[in-house]
């Protein structure tokens, strides 16, 4: 069975005090492990699965030639370069309902977008390009049309027999539409994630309990759940738990037993004085980090053993542990920047890392190299179209507050030096993400 040190060894340079982000990254995709267990689903509630095995079409899409407007189909081996072409119409396509008349040189078919395309006939001109003459006959204006435009050819969306969606792709919107243009009513997915999260702290509040001196309300469980919940996961909470090793043992050996994953908040820093550091390195294989980046320098990945004991040696019988920095900035950013893709691949998704934009920053920003910092931005258009982004202001781990009011995170690699108004800068956006 794999363990966190054969994995590190596997990674050159590794130094778990001072990790680069892109170490990370490389150190969780090695350790994850995708689900295999799969489900039928009805369509409906295939929204954000991830697919099980390749969707073959069963059919062509579209599964004939179609117009692609109204106006009338005609044969386009009639278009002469420069001259105009006077036809005569012989009948009305409809989507829905073919017409089999048979159409002869000089004549054309009045026809609806959708509707099949009549035999021998390739070319469409839009209606609004025509006239029509006092005696019936419709006039198409030279040089108004080529042959072969505004006709859908058969499969040329997807052909029969071909890939509708690959293994590992999420169903989106788009593929929920494609799937059932196949007129397929069920699709296999791979099961959802559970993911069991919890608090732990004695200075932590619940919203509605009386405040305290020294006492602070807990945002990162709500966080928390709002990220797992737009990932579509199982979600299980296990609320707030006190700084008590018996109580930190017995959520934990909770979460292990119900959960594929489990997130934790606060707890894994070097200066921690309370008991969850020690309890995950006691149930299980963990490591402790300090990763070379700005917000979010603490964090603890590894495995515990879903049944609580020691030396599992079937991967099957540990689940995923990541523990996460008690800022509630630098939560949500870890998370982002580490856990989202982590359990997209434990999902089976093939795609998941989010794509960034780039922008024009209109301020300066501090940044020396040997870190990656992500800082809290707003992403806006200027008149002439050009994409802009300038920080919230103060990038404080605590001010949650700028996660709100920003719409994404502006990356600066660990390479990256100080920004210059003016130059270009990734940003990752949350819409889609969070």
């Amino acid at each position: 069975m794999t363990s966190l040190s054969t994995i590190a060894a596997s990674i050159a340079p590794y130094d778990g005090n001072d990790m680069p982000v892109d170490a990370v990254r490389d150190f969780l995709a090695r350790m994850i492990t995708p689900v295999t267990d799969a489900e039928p689903v009805d369509l409906f509630a295939a929204l954000g699965r991830v697919v099980a095995g390749d969707v073959i079409s069963p059919v062509s899409v579209p599964p004939h030639d179609n117009s692609a407007m109204d106006g009338f189909a005609f044969d386009g081996a009639q278009l002469r370069a420069g001259e105009p072409l006077l036809l005569r119409c012989v009948g009305t396509a409809l989507a829905g309902h073919a017409w089999s008349g048979v159409v002869q040189p000089g004549e054309c078919v009045r026809i609806m977008t959708g509707a099949v395309m009549p035999v021998g006939l390739d070319t469409v001109i839009p209606i609004e390009l025509t006239t029509t003459e006092h005696d019936g006959g419709i006039h198409i204006p030279a040089d108004a049309v080529r042959t072969g435009a505004n006709r859908r050819l058969k499969g040329e969306d997807l052909l029969q027999g071909g890939v509708a969606l690959a293994d590992g792709e999420l169903v989106t919107p788009a593929a929920l539409g494609l799937l059932a243009s196949l007129g397929l009513s069920k699709v296999k997915v791979r099961r959802r994630l559970r993911v069991a999260y919890f608090s732990t702290g004695d200075e932590i509040l619940q919203p509605g309990e009386a405040p305290r001196e020294g006492a602070v309300y807990d945002s990162n469980r709500y966080t928390l759940f709002g990220l797992l919940t737009r990932l579509g996961m199982e979600v299980v909470d296990l609320g707030s738990v006190r700084d008590e090793p018996a109580l930190i043992e017995a959520t934990f050996r909770e979460a292990a037993s119900r959960a594929d994953a489990i997130l934790t908040s606060g707890g894994v820093s070097g200066g921690d004085a309370d008991h969850t550091k020690a309890m995950m390195q006691r149930l299980g294989d963990v490591a402790f980090w300090r990763i070379a980046m700005r917000p979010g320098r603490p964090m603890a990945v590894g495995w515990l053993n879903r049944d609580g004991g020691i030396g599992a040696s079937d991967e099957q019988q540990r689940c995923v542990l990541f523990g996460l920095p008690g800022n509630p900035v630098a939560a949500m950013v870890t998370f982002l920047a580490f856990v989202r893709p982590a359990l997209l691949q434990m999902m089976g998704c093939t795609r998941s890392e989010p794509p960034r934009l780039r922008a024009i920053c209109t301020e300066p920003l501090r940044k020396r190299a040997g870190r990656t910092e992500f800082q809290r931005g707003i992403v806006s258009r200027t008149v002439d179209g050009t994409l802009v982004v300038r920080t919230t202001g103060n990038q404080g781990s605590g001010m949650l507050s700028s996660m709100v009011h920003g719409n994404g995170l502006i990356v600066l690699g660990h390479d990256q030096t100080s920004v210059q108004p003016g130059d270009s800068v990734d940003v990752m956006m949350f819409e889609g993400v969070i």
